[in-house]
């Protein structure tokens, strides 16, 4: 990783993550450039090291993976500004949701390598859930960028078509984990502590209960089980969110962002 030279087109907040995180994992600042029509807004990623430019084009010449985290409809207007300066070999990440392989292929030349990338906004900690597809790739480009998004998290290879799903699940996911914090952490301080013990507590408790589960591989339910006792307190809670549907609530918040991703 240390050897690649990784632009990042777009220094909006992901953009930014996805910086930090590289930093953090090891990269080079020298290796790293950042580009953001408003340059000083990263000046504190220049103080770093990190080149920051304004010009895409320019920003693009001499890197091996280019790594666009811009709109979507920004996405044929960027890759056409920057087409000629992209040469044969450099590899492309595209970040954005709902651009297609078939897309990014008919602007891009046709000897650079176009991978879809969807990590989420944990990748600034090394925690992101990063799921790619592309099929396109030989097996020593698809281990490159395997190994360089594992400095930020685990990373699975998907087909296109999940791309979708996987925007909901893992990205707009961060959302709805972090909706059910607050609302757990509301409830904390209904029942008595004050509003930065109950997060601290509520936070840690989500933490504890998502490494029994990737650590271990157990179905939830079966650490569920663990905490349920006959006429228990517990069961009493799950049943009563459950009867005000706290299950169906958020498969239905899924299912809506999904079709919005395929409905437009």
């Amino acid at each position: 990783m240390k050897n690649l030279n990784i632009c990042i087109i777009g220094g909006g907040n992901l953009g930014r993550a996805i910086a930090e995180g590289f930093l953090k994992a090891g990269l080079p600042a020298g290796k790293l450039v950042i580009t953001r029509r408003r340059p000083h807004l990263l000046e504190d990623l220049t103080k770093k090291g990190v080149r920051v430019e304004s010009d895409n084009a320019a920003a693009v010449i001499g890197a091996d993976l280019v790594i666009l985290a811009v709109k979507p409809y920004q996405a044929e207007g960027v890759l056409q500004g920057i087409r000629s300066s992209l040469i044969p070999g450099q590899m492309l990440a595209s970040l954005m949701t709902g651009v297609s392989l078939e897309s990014l292929k008919s602007w891009l030349p046709e000897t650079v390598i176009p991978f879809r990338v969807m990590p989420n906004t944990a990748i600034a900690l090394q925690e992101s859930m990063t799921c790619i597809s592309a099929p396109d790739c030989n097996d020593e480009q698809k281990e490159v960028i395997q190994e360089l998004f594992e400095t930020l998290g685990k990373v699975i290879y998907i087909n296109e078509e999940l791309m979708a799903a996987a925007t909901v699940l893992g990205a707009c996911g961060i959302a709805f984990a972090l909706r059910f914090i607050r609302a757990a952490t509301q409830g904390g301080i209904e029942i008595g502590f004050g509003a930065e013990v109950a997060q601290e507590i509520v936070a840690q408790t989500v933490k504890g209960a998502t490494e029994l589960i990737l650590q271990t591989g157990h179905h939830p339910e079966r650490e569920i089980d663990k905490v349920t006792t006959p006429k228990g307190i517990t069961i009493s809670g799950l049943n009563a969110m459950e009867h005000q549907g706290f299950s169906s609530a958020l498969i239905q918040g899924l299912l809506v962002s999904y079709n919005k991703i395929n409905n437009g």
